[in-house]
């Protein structure tokens, strides 16, 4: 699956458990607008350590790291980590 895919379709089943079907773009602000809260931050969190292997522990945990499609895209490429199956 399309990395992006799968980060958007995380995203949006998030937002669509809070009622919130609105579109969103890939550089638009979920955690920080308040669209998504510290809970969902963690499900994102446990995402990425589940399917790509982000090690939060070794890399520190900012919202700002998981913002948005496009900060989760930059953080998946930064670590230089492939997706698991």
């Amino acid at each position: 699956m399309d990395r992006r895919l799968a980060i958007r379709q995380l995203l949006q089943s998030l937002l669509l458990q809070k009622a919130d079907s609105r579109p969103f773009g890939d550089g638009d602000s979920l955690v920080l607008s308040g669209r998504l809260q510290s809970i969902d931050a963690v499900e994102v969190a446990v995402f990425l350590e589940e399917k790509w292997g982000i090690d939060f522990a070794q890399i520190g945990f900012d919202q700002s790291f998981i913002d948005s499609v496009d900060a989760i895209d930059a953080l998946i490429q930064s670590a230089g980590v492939v997706e698991r199956t």
